[in-house]
C-alpha cells in the first residue's frame, strides 16, 4: 500500500500541470492590462411609463397617451425613432392588502418601457425635463456611451498586449532568460464603466421620478463625465536562457 500511494503522489504534480494549460518546459506567465477613459457622446435614457386606473383599458389608454406624447416631441430633439425601442405593454391589477391581509382589487395598472438613445449630450437635460412634463413617471436608468466604443475596445486590447509583453520582458531579463515564442493567448475581456467624478466607479445610474433631485439634473452635470474601456490579457511564453 505504501508502494502505491508513493507512485500516486509521484504522478499527481504531472497530471495537475498537464491540466492547467500550461507547457512542461522553461515558460513565463504575464498577465497585462490596458485602459482608455474618454468624455461620452451619447446616451441612453430607459424610462417606465406606468399608469393606476379603475379598469385595465383606461390604464393601456392612458400610458398610450403619454408614449405618444413623449414621440411626438422627438423632432424637438433631433431624435429618430429608429433610436428608440419600446417593450410591449403590461397590464395586470393593482392589490391592496385588508387589515386581515386579504387581497382587494383596487384598480389595474398599465405598463411600458421605453429606451432612447441620444446622440447629443447638451439636449440630455432638456429631454429629461421634456419626458417628466408629459408624464413619464420614473427614469430608470441613465447610460452613458460613446459612439467610437469599438475603436476605443481595440484601443485598450492593444494596450493590454503592450503591458503584457513588457512584464515579461522586464522579468525574463531579470533571471538572464529572453522570450521564445508564444505558447498561448487568452482571449482578453473587455469591459466599460462610466462615473461622474474619479472616485465614481458604477455602470449605472438610476433616479426614479419620486427621488428626481434639482441638482443631479442640473445642466453641465453629465458633461463631466467619463466613460473608461477596459482590457485583459494573459500571455504565455517559452523562456530561453542566455
Amino acid at each position: 500500500m505504501k508502494y502505491i500511494a508513493f507512485i500516486l503522489l509521484c504522478l499527481t504534480p504531472l497530471y495537475t500541470q498537464a491540466n492547467s494549460g500550461l507547457p512542461n518546459h522553461r515558460h513565463i506567465v504575464a498577465h497585462g492590462s490596458g485602459k482608455i477613459v474618454t468624455k461620452p457622446d451619447m446616451a441612453r435614457i430607459t424610462f417606465e411609463v406606468q399608469s393606476i386606473q379603475k379598469d385595465a383599458l383606461s390604464a393601456k389608454k392612458e400610458v398610450d397617451q403619454r408614449v405618444n406624447a413623449l414621440l411626438k416631441g422627438l423632432d424637438d430633439f433631433n431624435v429618430n425613432e429608429d433610436k428608440v425601442s419600446a417593450s410591449n405593454l403590461l397590464t395586470e391589477p393593482h392589490l391592496n392588502y385588508t387589515d386581515e391581509d386579504l387581497e382587494v382589487i383596487a384598480g389595474y395598472v398599465a405598463t411600458r418601457t421605453l429606451k432612447v438613445t441620444l446622440n447629443d449630450l447638451q439636449q440630455m437635460n432638456g429631454f429629461i425635463d421634456f419626458a417628466l412634463s408629459v408624464g413619464i413617471n420614473e427614469i430608470e436608468d441613465v447610460e452613458l456611451l460613446s459612439t467610437r466604443s469599438h475603436e476605443y475596445k481595440k484601443q485598450a486590447t492593444v494596450l493590454a498586449v503592450e503591458d503584457a509583453k513588457a512584464k515579461a520582458t522586464s522579468l525574463a531579463n531579470a533571471f538572464g532568460a529572453e522570450l521564445g515564442n508564444i505558447y498561448s493567448i487568452n482571449s482578453s475581456s473587455d469591459s466599460s464603466r462610466y462615473g461622474y467624478s474619479a472616485y465614481s466607479d458604477v455602470e449605472r445610474i438610476s433616479v426614479t421620478g419620486s427621488k428626481i433631485d434639482a441638482g443631479d439634473l442640473a445642466p453641465g452635470r453629465y458633461l463631466q463625465a467619463t466613460i473608461s474601456f477596459s482590457a485583459s490579457i494573459t500571455v504565455v511564453f517559452d523562456l530561453e536562457v542566455k
